[in-house]
């Protein structure tokens, strides 16, 4: 389960809209509550993909490990990431799998219909290496 604060709902679907008709990306940070990933801060990231930025994304590695560094002195750890689909449904796409490598992190994904933010989904990557890797739609609880 994902548990979510609204403001912090609220910035990553924005985010979405803020990018369109491009795909936004961002960090969830966080902490670990039993089986529960609690968000305690969102990061915005820029989106490295020059050629599809419409249906791909990427974090830059430099900015990830900013973006995690900062959060460890803050207390938090990395519990997620967030994209957008534009004019796409909010499901996984076989390019979303091969691209997720943080086990039991999870993933969101938001729909944003026409500049506007639809369907918000959660999925949480499970297995316990990338041969035996999926991604399982999990509960989001926005607080």
């Amino acid at each position: 389960m994902l548990k979510i604060g609204q403001s912090h709902y609220d910035a990553l679907r924005q985010h979405g809209e803020d990018t369109y008709p491009h795909e936004c990306c961002g960090v969830l940070l966080g902490q670990m509550d039993g089986d529960a990933r609690i968000v305690t801060s969102v990061a915005r990231c820029g989106n490295t993909r020059s050629d599809s930025p419409h249906n791909r994304y990427n974090i830059d590695p430099r900015e990830l490990i900013r973006i995690q560094r900062e959060g460890r002195e803050r207390g938090e750890d990395i519990v997620g990431f967030y994209h957008s689909h534009p004019d796409h449904p909010p499901r996984w796409s076989p390019t979303d799998l091969a691209e997720a490598h943080w086990i039991g992190c999870s993933y969101v994904i938001t729909s944003v219909e026409k500049g506007k933010a639809a369907v918000t989904n959660s999925f949480e990557l499970v297995g316990s290496e990338e041969n035996d890797k999926k991604l399982v739609e999990e509960e989001i609880k926005v607080t």
